[in-house]
């Protein structure tokens, strides 16, 4: 099936469909070069870790936000006078 696949196809379009636009390629060569210190700028693991922390934050923000409405709630029921 492998073999078939590509006797359908011309070099070019086999080309760009196994490696990508020239764009992709030069954006990949790019990164590597920062991944490796040939070049300022982000490194792919500190791009994760910044994302890690992104989501983490909001994960923080969420449950805070719940907190204070729980927090609200009781204050709320404490203040009302019992029967």
């Amino acid at each position: 099936m492998f073999v078939f696949f590509f006797k359908q196809k011309t070099a070019y379009d086999m080309r760009s469909s196994l490696v990508g636009s020239e764009m992709c390629i030069r954006d990949r060569v790019r990164q590597a070069q920062v991944d490796a210190g040939a070049r300022p700028g982000t490194t792919t693991e500190e791009s994760a870790e910044v994302r890690r922390l992104k989501r983490e934050n909001a994960e923080l923000k969420r449950a805070n936000a719940i907190l204070k409405a729980a927090s609200a709630f009781f204050a709320a029921e404490l203040d009302r006078p019992s029967r």
